[in-house]
């Protein structure tokens, strides 16, 4: 998955969980007020009945969750990259919520903005949630207009707020040069800070395979998830509501309205909820700088790991919420059937082979070299980035090198 790149975080799915909940208890408080003082209504008769069908009626409603990594951040919107990318497909007449993970390394073209490095996350650091929402909307093919922005502050601030999380941590965690975090295993009481370190480990270093890509941290954070219901959102007294609308005041960013906030607290009270990961550890891989017309201003992107999807990938997962004509802007990958690949140098032995003739790729193999256990390289002729990237997809060794190179067709090399 390229988990040694300093450019692949962890898609924070937990951020937009306290985001979520305190736009949903200050609109509950809100709602309580309102009602004059005394005892409010049940939140899950009036508020659902009320509520939800005159302000969300009864169709779909997409929300766009943005973890901003934006350091010294003055604001939620200071630009950063999103970190965290979640749609909530919320569907108020069969009260229930679909959070949508969107690994933030997904490339999509941008043709009229000047960035080299045109990963999903980019959106938000040149064009803020306008932009974000805009981009994740034709790359799933549903329709969204509502966004909520949060930072990492705010994330810290919102933990402290509610005295802390309780985890058990499954394996021992030392990420020295990215999160910072070091955990040995175990249930121990974490602050914000601690929080935060731990589902921004990038690269575990403890050796044990655990928490070693961007798929495993975003299961690990919607298990957190649960975490933060169970123990926060749950438990929080008058008190504590106060503290936490207080610290989330300067570090949440959003265009609902008190009465939209309102109505997802009716729908969100014992929905059922459920999640889907649009794009797989297969998808990913390293490109070299080249060239790529039309992709962005400059013509051209810089080495970097990128997730590539199809949208037939993107429908498999979302079609069924709605979603129609997913695009991720890139010109159509060519079929497999089309292709021929020489693996050169053994280029990682039978399975790659096996691997290539399985998506339909015809592959030719030399053991004239014994295999190594070193890099794999796609290697392709100029022009044939599309090609490369089918093999690389089929690979699914997620952190191939994939390179331009004086090659008369394509190869795979190990080395």
């Amino acid at each position: 998955m390229g988990f040694s790149d300093d450019m692949r975080t962890v898609a924070k799915v937990v951020i937009w969980v306290i985001v979520l909940a305190v736009v949903a208890v200050g609109a509950k408080v809100a709602y309580d007020h309102l009602r004059g003082g005394g005892k409010a209504p049940s939140l899950s008769s009036q508020l659902k009945q009320d509520l939800t069908s005159s302000v969300l009626g009864n169709k779909p409603i997409n929300i766009l969750f943005i973890g901003n990594n934006a350091r010294n951040a003055t604001s939620p919107l200071t630009p950063g990259q999103a970190d965290l990318i979640i749609v909530a497909h919320v569907e108020p007449a069969q009260h229930t919520v679909v959070l949508i993970t969107l690994p933030r390394n997904i490339m999509v073209a941008y043709p009229g903005w000047r960035d080299t490095i045109p990963k999903l996350k980019s959106a938000f650091f040149m064009g803020g949630p306008t932009l974000a929402v805009r981009t994740v909307s034709r790359l799933l093919g549903m329709p969204i207009s509502l966004y909520v922005v949060s930072d990492f502050q705010g994330f810290v601030d919102a933990v402290n707020a509610v005295g802390g999380l309780t985890v058990d941590i499954p394996c021992r965690i030392y990420d020295p040069q990215h999160s910072h975090a070091v955990f040995s295993p175990g249930v121990q009481h974490l602050d914000g800070a601690q929080a935060l370190a731990y589902i921004r480990v990038r690269q575990n270093l403890a050796g044990n395979g655990c928490r070693v890509n961007d798929f495993q941290r975003m299961q690990a954070a919607v298990g957190f998830l649960k975490l933060v219901e169970a123990q926060a959102i749950k438990n929080l007294s008058p008190g504590e509501v106060v503290n936490l609308m207080s610290a989330w005041n300067q570090d949440v960013a959003t265009n609902l309205n008190l009465a939209q906030e309102a109505a997802l607290v009716a729908v969100a009270d014992h929905a059922t909820i459920t999640h889907v990961t649009v794009g797989s550890l297969s998808d990913s891989m390293e490109l070299r700088t080249t060239s790529f017309p039309g992709l962005n201003q400059e013509g051209t992107i810089t080495g970097a790991y990128y997730d590539i999807l199809t949208p037939q990938e993107i429908l498999s997962a979302v079609g069924s919420l709605g979603a129609k004509n997913p695009t991720t802007g890139l010109p159509p990958l060519p079929a497999p059937q089309s292709l021929t690949v020489f693996l050169t140098n053994n280029g990682g032995g039978s399975l790659s082979a096996a691997l290539l003739r399985k998506a339909g790729i015809t592959a030719h193999l030399s053991n004239l070299v014994p295999p190594s256990p070193g890099v794999t390289e796609v290697l392709y002729p100029p022009g044939d980035l599309l090609q490369a990237m089918v093999v690389g997809r089929a690979l699914g060794y997620s952190d191939e090198i994939v390179a331009p190179a004086n090659v008369p067709a394509l190869e795979v090399e190990s080395h």
